[in-house]
């Protein structure tokens, strides 16, 4: 009998990649997403997993505006932590693995070298703060937790960096201006499904706590805006700029690069290495086309 699993989020960037992924792999899957669920509320979440009775809950929404959580602080942290918290204990409640996704923006980016699930989370922004208490409130509720701290996504669905990118390249490119883009951060762009198979591949496994999980290998976003150009076949001028030249309300870490560690030791890491992971996306987005058009 196939497992059951609940994908909070179901609609998003990554939650609609996580509903497909796991149908793929043969799982029972049953989506929500606001308003149909609201984990603000502990009542409702509670009651929905009571209902459905999941095997495994994975938590794919967050309050993920990053600029806009430096003024909507109590918004913040009701979607980021309490959500979280009240996902925990319907989890624990019902004996479900509860899979949730965090982000790099726990770490203050000062570091020099990639960050492991040993360093400590120091973060500087709003939505960091507010994504790390969501991380010790469910680890201080549910026994059975997966936490995966992920960074740099981009998918076929939802806003994200490469479709930013191409659309500014083309804006820039018929007025004949420069587009200029962050040198002095790095990361790794990680596609979403990467991230789909990866909790997939963990899931089956009785290991509980924080993993990072992100593509291979590092580069800065001016280097990633330079090979979405190209794959475009884009012709504008790209230059480097540095953070301070575009002041955001909500501070970036300078340092994004995690280090798959605990996936790493205990075998069951899969993630490409970012290139080939945006090779795959690449594809994806031409059958995804090629689809739409036969279908028209």
């Amino acid at each position: 009998m196939a497992k059951k699993i609940l994908i909070v989020g179901s609609q998003g960037q990554l939650g609609s990649d996580m509903v497909e992924q796991s149908i793929n792999s043969g799982y029972e899957v049953t989506g929500y997403d606001f308003p149909q669920i609201d984990i603000t509320s502990k009542d409702i979440t509670v009651s929905l997993a009571s209902r459905i009775k999941p095997d495994i809950i994975i938590n794919c929404s967050a309050f993920t505006a990053v600029d806009e959580c430096e003024s909507k602080v109590n918004e913040a942290f009701a979607v980021n932590a309490t959500g979280p918290q009240n996902l925990a204990l319907a989890a624990q409640e019902n004996g479900s693995l509860l899979v949730h996704i965090s982000t790099d923006y726990v770490f203050d980016g000062e570091k020099e070298s990639p960050y492991t699930e040993n360093d400590i989370c120091t973060p500087k922004s709003v939505y960091g703060k507010s994504k790390l208490e969501g991380e010790q409130r469910i680890q201080s509720v549910c026994n059975k937790h997966q936490i995966f701290r992920i960074a740099w996504l981009y998918g076929t669905k939802g806003k994200n960096f490469v479709k930013s990118i191409r659309n500014a390249a083309l804006a820039k490119s018929k007025q004949n201006e420069t587009l200029r883009v962050v040198n002095d951060q790095i990361g790794t762009p990680t596609y979403t499904v990467e991230v789909c198979r990866q909790i997939l591949n963990t899931i089956d496994h009785p290991l509980y706590g924080i993993f990072h999980c992100t593509c291979e290998g590092f580069c800065s976003w001016y280097d990633f805006a330079s090979v979405i150009i190209k794959a475009s076949d884009i012709r504008v001028n790209l230059e480097p700029c540095t953070t301070e030249e575009f002041p955001r309300p909500a501070p970036r870490p300078h340092n994004s690069v995690l280090e798959n560690s605990r996936l790493k030791k205990h075998g069951i890491n899969i993630t490409s290495c970012w290139e080939k992971g945006f090779e795959k996306f690449l594809n994806e987005e031409k059958l995804q086309s090629i689809y739409k058009r036969r279908s028209i």
